[in-house]
């Protein structure tokens, strides 16, 4: 059995992958939509519940795990941290599935270590703040001292836990763009536009996230881009392509 944390559009069309060349595979997902985008791949089993580090260990025992892909976003470090910890413990191999970064072209990008850091540069850099970080880390955001008497435009996944999870955070109608990525570079320029941005903040999440489009379409309007950086960690092991994976797979379980 592989397990692969496939909670992204890449994680998914891995363990897709996997299960093709002959596998069995154990995808693993946090959400009802993400185990709903799982369907098309009959035959894979799912895992829609939260792990942490020791849940993890004891899954992997449980139903005999030989080989861990992780393939969670890149900027999901807790992830990839407990599984390597509990593969360790468990005794299984261990694989990073690493999408490769966008690189970047722009002189009028800023690059920071934490969304912290980053709410600050943006506050310095403009008064109309235009997120496309996703909801995860919002709270950085909208508790930040230093974006106090900003206005923050966050741009999410229209789902109902989200959307309520920034009504909790205290964004209004008018400061959320719900809407299902990627974008394009005309659709991002037309929404910078709309919302009157002044900066944009951003992840270096690949092309598969959007990133590409999303410089460009700043670099078109002139607007300065605070990038997060990719959490840096030690990985066990790491592949940039899917061949890298199903050839370690086939090292360690044998196979075609």
């Amino acid at each position: 059995m592989i397990f692969t944390a496939a909670g992204t559009q890449d994680g998914r069309e891995l363990a897709g992958a996997l299960l093709s060349a002959g596998y069995p595979v154990t995808a693993s997902v946090v959400s009802s939509y993400g185990e709903k985008l799982l369907e098309r791949y009959p035959g894979l089993i799912v895992n829609d519940k939260p792990l942490d580090g020791e849940g993890l260990e004891a899954y992997i025992r449980q139903h005999g795990v030989r080989l861990f892909v992780d393939a969670s976003h890149p900027y999901a470090a807790n992830v990839s941290q407990n599984a390597m910890q509990a593969c360790h413990r468990a005794g299984i191999p261990y694989i990073r599935y690493e999408r490769k970064s966008v690189p970047i072209d722009y002189d009028n990008v800023y690059p920071v270590e934490t969304y912290e850091e980053a709410a600050r540069e943006a506050a310095r850099l403009g008064k109309t703040v235009f997120l496309t970080t996703g909801s995860r880390n919002l709270k950085a955001f909208t508790t930040s001292e230093a974006l106090k008497g900003r206005t923050v435009i966050a741009r999410i996944l229209p789902t109902a836990k989200v959307l309520a999870e920034c009504e909790e955070l205290g964004l209004t109608p008018k400061e959320i763009v719900a809407l299902q990525g990627p974008f394009s570079e005309e659709l991002n320029i037309a929404l910078y536009r709309q919302y009157g941005a002044d900066v944009v903040v951003t992840k270096n999440s690949g092309e598969i996230g959007g990133t590409d489009t999303k410089l460009t379409a700043a670099k078109k309007l002139g607007l300065p881009v605070v990038m997060i950086d990719r959490p840096k960690l030690d990985y066990d092991v790491i592949a940039y392509t899917f061949e890298e994976v199903l050839d370690f797979a086939k090292l360690k379980l044998g196979g075609k």
